[in-house]
């Protein structure tokens, strides 16, 4: 049952009803969520709710229609995302999970660890104990195998992930892995899920070659109620009648698990095709689907592999697919998880700390929470960029009026961290913007994340399309809404400063005759009703927004992007040589814009975004032959680009 406490509740009574309910048999887990708090009651036993129901503190009790109840959706709204060390599991981010098959040797191990750490993944896997069906297999390296890949792991800074196969392994796989592993052939192995879920560990629960999906979710159940919190159910496809895969990817049961649960779901399409050229394909589609994230097999050379070598991607191929799945990514409105960098100096931000800052410390909150500024009401494009950003960080959005205000309270210390809209794909650059980096030259960009614009018409609940006379929002979230708003030409059209905040606006008034233009979470934040979604005339608009911290924390070391500016004499072929000196150093340019030099007409600076190469030699050498070339130059943030 689900038991929905008085915001008020005292404590005493909150004790008092966990004993209560303790002592009839149930199991009880408590589930703060945004709007309310809930006790999560399950057991074997049968109870009168009016028993509970006029308990204090208590406002209402509802029952769990799922059979499997600690996993269900009912009992919790709210996705559940699993701290794994510096990565998080589930919400916003694409985790990718890669290694080989089996550990082989310390060196495989660690060669493997190292490329697929290069290419963007967070988290190593690796076989140390192999359930195969021919005895006479390759059966792993048992704790050798732990050993190395633990010592993969602490090298180069991933979590990592393992097969337990037997309970009496639980001990020693806990001094090994960070996330334990239950295969397919064990996922009914029900006093190995007492076992494992017993420790009270992080869990990846694989889906059975031939389970259903309640099946599934009912292992998932048995971890949960032995002491398992943190359960990730992994899709790895079922058998079935078809011989041209090794398995089929039942690509569907990943929106229909998160629908029915709160527990994050990720993909193995490398155990599902068994062959290399189809795991891309089917990666992404997991991803469109929905995934949380991948488990992949990679190889420094797979045709050598002792285990499933045929599906293990070649190193090539893995950073091809981390490519694409980063392009991919801002369409299904997600990031890809990275793992962040330990900054040298300061503290807080980004997952970058080597340690927290005490409350009370500039930029933060009273309660120790950093805060992070952005410009506009709740609710706006910008603070859904931060949260995607951030996501790894305890935080709390500062709201600004202006985009100077959101410099302003970093270089004061009130924010750790500010993030600003810097480019937009349809209406180009934001100049405001890019001229405000140029006057805070003790500010340094240090990330970007991109994001799709998605527009909602959103009115008064209880408003309907026939009475709308007046629909509010930013100018340019207008404009990208032209196809629709002339569809409805009886509307007035009136400007607002900011897309959220026209929708603070509506709510304020109360008028069911008034609309507002914004995303749908703007919606969400002031109570208001999504009338109609995706009105914006081009579905392909994202805008990029960059991260602002001061100078002294400013340092990236797996920086891959840098954004300079500088002018040029005034002579012919000026511009040229420094294009030039560029592109002998294999600097790839992704940017290049002229903007006026305040106070001298008709002299420009040039706004340049170059890629880094992975050996930043050739970019420091660059810098130089610059600086002797143009005039003024400024590098305006080094960092690492999606």
């Amino acid at each position: 049952m689900i038991i929905v406490l008085d915001r008020a509740i005292r404590d005493d009574d909150k004790d008092r009803l966990r004993r209560f309910l303790t002592d009839k048999g149930f199991q009880v887990r408590e589930i703060v969520g945004e709007e309310e708090t809930i006790f999560g009651a399950v057991g074997l036993v049968g109870i009168d709710l009016r028993e509970v129901e006029i308990q204090p503190g208590v406002v209402r009790v509802i029952p769990i229609s799922k059979p499997y109840k600690l996993a269900s959706r009912e009992l919790k709204k709210n996705d559940t995302v699993i701290d794994l060390g510096p990565i998080k599991i589930g919400g916003p981010r694409i985790v990718v999970i890669a290694g080989p098959c089996a550990v082989e040797s310390e060196s495989q191990v660690m060669e493997t660890a190292e490329l697929v750490r290069n290419s963007g993944a967070v988290i190593l896997r690796g076989g140390a104990f192999k359930p195969r069906t021919s005895p006479y297999a390759f059966q792993g390296l048992g704790e050798e195998g732990l050993r190395y890949l633990k010592a993969a792991g602490e090298r180069f800074g991933m979590p990592v992930i393992s097969e337990i196969v037997a309970p009496h392994q639980v001990d020693l796989f806990r001094d090994y892995v960070d996330l334990y592993q239950i295969g397919a052939r064990n996922m009914q192995n029900f006093e190995l899920l007492k076992a494992v879920g017993a420790t009270g560990s992080p869990v990846m629960l694989k889906r059975g070659q031939s389970a259903t999906i309640e099946e599934w979710l009912m292992a998932a159940e048995y971890l949960l109620a032995h002491g398992a919190e943190n359960v990730v159910l992994c899709e790895r496809g079922i058998r079935t009648f078809e011989t041209y895969t090794r398995n089929t990817l039942d690509i569907s049961s990943i929106p229909i698990v998160k629908k029915l649960s709160h527990l994050p779901v990720i993909a193995d399409p490398s155990h599902a095709t068994g062959i290399r050229d189809k795991v891309l394909p089917m990666a992404l589609a997991a991803v469109a689907a929905g995934a949380d994230g991948l488990m992949i097999e990679v190889h420094p050379r797979p045709d050598e592999a002792l285990s499933d070598g045929p599906q293990s991607l070649f190193p090539v191929q893995f950073e091809k697919l981390m490519r694409d799945i980063e392009a991919l990514s801002p369409v299904v409105g997600k990031e890809v998880s990275r793992i962040p960098h330990v900054r040298t100096k300061g503290g807080g931000g980004a997952g970058r700390t080597n340690k927290p800052r005490r409350a009370g410390e500039p930029g933060e909150a009273g309660d120790g929470r950093m805060l992070i500024a952005f410009q506009g009401a709740r609710g706006a494009y910008s603070e859904m960029a931060l949260r995607r950003y951030f996501h790894n960080e305890s935080f709390t959005p500062f709201a600004c009026r202006h985009f100077r205000d959101v410099f302003e309270a970093v270089l004061g210390g009130d924010a750790a961290y500010g993030i600003i809209p810097i480019e937009n794909s349809l209406a180009g650059s934001v100049h405001e913007n890019y001229d405000l980096v140029l006057r805070y030259p003790d500010l340094k960009i240090i990330g970007e994340t991109k994001l799709r614009v998605e527009h909602s018409l959103i009115g008064v609940p209880g408003a309907t399309f026939e009475g709308i006379t007046a629909v509010y929002s930013h100018p340019q979230a207008l404009a990208q809404c032209d196809d629709y708003l002339r569809e409805h030409a009886t509307w007035e059209l009136t400007p607002f400063y900011d897309t959220a905040g026209s929708v603070a606006h509506i709510a304020d008034e109360g008028n069911l005759a008034h609309a507002a233009i914004a995303n749908a979470q703007a919606a969400e934040v002031y109570g208001m009703a999504v009338l109609k979604e995706g009105i914006e005339t081009n579905p392909r608009n994202y805008t990029r927004f960059v991260v602002l911290a001061g100078t002294d924390e400013a340092e990236v070391p797996d920086a891959n992007m840098a954004s300079l500016v500088f002018s040029t004499p005034d002579q012919p072929g000026a511009l040229f040589a420094a294009m030039k000196i560029m592109a002998e150093a294999s600097l790839n340019l992704k940017k290049l814009e002229s903007r006026p030099i305040a106070g001298r007409p008709w002299q420009y600076m040039f706004y340049v975004d170059v890629e880094i190469p992975t050996s930043q030699e050739g970019y420091a050498a660059a810098l130089t032959m610059l600086e002797a070339a143009v005039e003024d130059l400024r590098v305006l943030g080094t960092y690492r680009a999606n």
